[in-house]
């Protein structure tokens, strides 16, 4: 069965919103699935060349006649989902959600505020870990998506419209969230991690789909890992922006925003190790190595194609394993053997 899942393989804003939207076009996805909640922001660059941040809906929907799909394994916030389905223009038709997606509330929100998290671990207090807390502990005042007037007309048994897909061979693909590096579960960073494990296999569960279902697991990275502003734990080989800047020979300075809570984000040099584990848990098929553009932006094109390819063979090296595709700026990626041949023509002329 045709499914595609899609993970960071770092600590988040690896670019999975990009490849998502990349992936649902290249793959003619019937359907793409979102999980987690607006704890993650995705960015995706409409046709006009706007950057949109989605924090609810997948990237996907600002495409045209594809099923864009919120599972019963995501949380949320009723204001920020309302705000983006203008946003994105998607047509009611083509929204979904399952009734046993759960609501953050105003006082998720408050409880996490009061709580300290964002001070101590670098939370986004987004009301997400308050709203998985009262769902495992099965409170009784725990509100789900079927009981929101205002969703009442995107309401639908998910499980059974993606099960009906899968059965006539319709490509789906699940947008997970955050890095794996975050993960609940397998990071080995906690307290500093997420609330929820950041997984392929966490992301299909959630989704409502079996893992016989799935084909292709999509790893996304990027050249200079970031973690979110402030004490949100340890990130090896950290550096700061103008490192990048200097090193990358930009003319103007590089700096980079958290999606969410738009703080200056942390950044480090590659580190291979995390990776590593996220590769030997997760089985990518394809991996994707996001802002390649950083390795040179001196504005010699020739140097510059040469120079990403060269390092990008160091990076296979270091995580032995192949990347398959290279995300080049904001909104495009290319088959790396496309880049590659490109580049060897450039040298022959």
């Amino acid at each position: 069965m045709p499914v595609s899942v899609i993970f960071g393989g770092q600590f988040g804003s690896e670019g999975k919103g990009k490849v998502a939207h990349y992936f649902a076009k290249e793959l003619k996805a019937k359907a793409v699935i979102r999980v987690g909640g607006p704890n993650s922001g995705h960015t995706v660059i409409k046709p006009n060349g706007e950057a949109l941040v989605l924090k609810q809906l997948p990237t996907a929907s600002i495409l045209d006649n594809v099923y864009c799909i919120i599972s019963s394994g995501s949380y949320i916030n009723v204001d920020i989902l309302l705000k983006e389905v203008l946003q994105t223009g998607i047509k009611d038709e083509f929204l979904y959600i399952d009734p046993f997606a759960v609501i953050i509330t105003e006082e998720d929100i408050l409880n996490e505020s009061k709580n300290g998290l964002k001070e101590s671990i670098g939370s986004t207090g987004s009301g997400i870990g308050s709203a998985l807390s009262n769902r495992v502990n099965r409170m009784s005042s725990l509100r789900f998506a079927k009981d929101v007037e205002a969703l009442s007309k995107y309401i639908c048994n998910t499980k059974s419209m993606v099960r009906h897909f899968l059965l006539d061979n319709e490509r789906i693909i699940i947008e997970g969230t955050q890095g794996f590096g975050l993960s609940l579960l397998h990071s080995d960073l906690y307290p500093y991690t997420t609330s929820r494990d950041t997984s392929a296999a966490a992301f299909v569960s959630e989704a409502g789909i079996s893992p016989l279902d799935v084909d292709d697991v999509i790893m996304v990275i990027r050249t200079y890992p970031i973690r979110v502003g402030g004490n949100s734990g340890p990130l090896p080989k950290e550096i700061n922006w103008e490192k990048v800047t200097n090193d990358s020979k930009s003319k103007f300075p590089l700096i980079e925003f958290t999606s969410v809570t738009n703080k200056v984000r942390r950044v480090a040099e590659f580190d291979a190790e995390v990776v590593k584990r996220a590769i030997e848990v997760n089985n990518p098929t394809k991996i994707v190595l996001n802002h390649c553009d950083y390795f040179d932006l001196s504005g010699n094109e020739l140097l510059k194609s040469q120079l990403i390819i060269s390092k990008v063979k160091e990076i296979e090296n270091l995580i032995n394993s192949r990347i398959g595709y290279l995300g080049l700026d904001r909104d495009s990626i290319v088959e790396r053997n496309l880049y590659a041949n490109n580049t060897i023509a450039k040298v022959l002329k």
